[in-house]
């Protein structure tokens, strides 16, 4: 007799007739470009998108115009006054409807042009800007975690829990690694669209997986993040799957989810840059609690579930930091260590954080010494109290 498991549940949508939809998708288009604009709504982490039509294929930010949106339905608007603005600011080649169309990242300003609560963005870019010479790259560790439309993690029992961790990380087979198909899928959309995703692995929790985008300067990382986590919704939704950021989806003795920032500048990089790296670290141990604050969307509330000392994490309320220590707050790699040059990686920042503001606040500690908050002079420092991201 053939023994079958339950199976996690997935959309309806999912379930519709793919080679019918295949039909419709290639027919042919003419030389028209469909254009998928692409923003972050006004939770901070959501992100929404609409497509329209142009006349021909856009080569550049510079051939697609601007648009908007009703911003009362997403969080960033009244009713009485609800149109918003959407600025194109980075182009991706689109891994659904394939060339010419194209995938738009926009920022978000609202009816009087200034950026949105939710767009954190202009004052990365500004940051960024004043730290060009010392060319500081990120990367960043993007973990998350496959749910049945239920919210019960991805092929799990339905009334119970798979076994203990330890064969799933980097696991192979059917009982050790759950949604390979999504991850995979996921990886070469990221590669079609120009997103430098460099590698990916299931993670500690069965269903849980990672993605790696980077090394970047400036903005490149955070932009490049934030559409890799739209493909990943994306392509979830075909599968009929949901992908969470939740920093801690399952209580009690399971892996949290993070995004590990690994971080380095031309002097770090070359010979004896250890010693620039230890500089740096010991900033942040300064700032520990201003940046918990900003490592994940509602002020360390999130984090303040993953981060318990356990399961791989440092404690929220202390900081910590050693050579290829994973129970660390800030991870020196074991080769870096040897070699005396390399990147250190901060582990604190939530799998739900926002990339800008967690590059700016590292760029701000380490390098000029403003970190923001409520000792930050300019104007800008605004949007990081109105959202909830920093103390006032």
């Amino acid at each position: 007799m053939a023994i079958t498991a339950a199976m996690s549940p997935v959309s309806a949508s999912s379930r519709l007739n793919k080679n019918l939809h295949q039909h419709y998708r290639s027919l042919p288009q003419g030389d028209v470009a469909q254009v998928t604009y692409v923003w972050i709504d006004g939770s901070g982490e959501t992100l929404r998108c609409k497509t329209r039509t142009l006349e021909c294929e856009p080569q550049g930010i510079e051939d697609l115009p601007e648009w908007n949106f009703d911003g009362s339905s997403t969080y960033q608007a009244d009713t009485s006054n609800s149109d918003m603005h959407l600025v194109p600011v980075r182009m991706f080649r689109d891994p659904f409807a394939l060339d010419p169309n194209k995938l738009v990242l926009c920022e978000v300003l609202k009816f009087n042009r200034q950026p949105a609560e939710t767009n954190l963005r202009v004052r990365c870019r500004k940051v960024m800007e004043d730290v060009q010479d010392l060319k500081v790259w990120f990367g960043m560790e993007q973990e998350y975690t496959l749910l049945g439309v239920d919210g019960h993690p991805f092929d799990w029992p339905q009334n119970g829990f798979p076994g203990r961790q330890g064969p799933y990380y980097c696991g192979v087979g059917a009982d050790r690694a759950y949604g390979r198909d999504i991850v995979e899928c996921h990886y070469k959309a990221c590669l079609y669209a120009g997103i430098k995703v460099v590698g990916t692995n299931a993670e500690v929790m069965p269903s849980q997986w990672e993605f790696q985008v980077g090394p970047g300067e400036g903005l490149d990382v955070a932009d490049q993040l934030w559409m890799a986590r739209f493909l990943l919704h994306r392509v979830c939704e075909d599968f009929g799957v949901v992908a969470s950021l939740d920093p801690k989806p399952i209580t009690g003795d399971w892996n949290g989810a993070g995004c590990h920032t690994n971080v380095s500048t031309e002097a770090s990089r070359a010979e004896g840059g250890l010693q620039y790296m230890e500089e740096a670290i010991e900033k942040l141990k300064e700032r520990h609690a201003q940046h918990i604050r900003v490592y994940d969307p509602r002020g360390g509330q999130d984090n303040l579930r993953r981060l318990t000392g356990l399961q791989e994490t440092s404690s929220i309320h202390s900081f910590t930091a050693g050579v290829a220590d994973r129970g660390a707050s800030v991870r020196i790699p074991r080769q870096v260590g040897l070699q005396g040059w390399g990147y250190f990686e901060d582990r604190r920042p939530a799998a739900n954080c926002d990339p800008y503001a967690v590059t700016e606040v590292i760029v701000r500690t380490c390098f000029l010494g403003c970190p923001g908050g409520g000792d930050s002079p300019e104007p800008g420092a605004r949007l990081l109290h109105q959202a909830g991201w920093l103390e006032a």
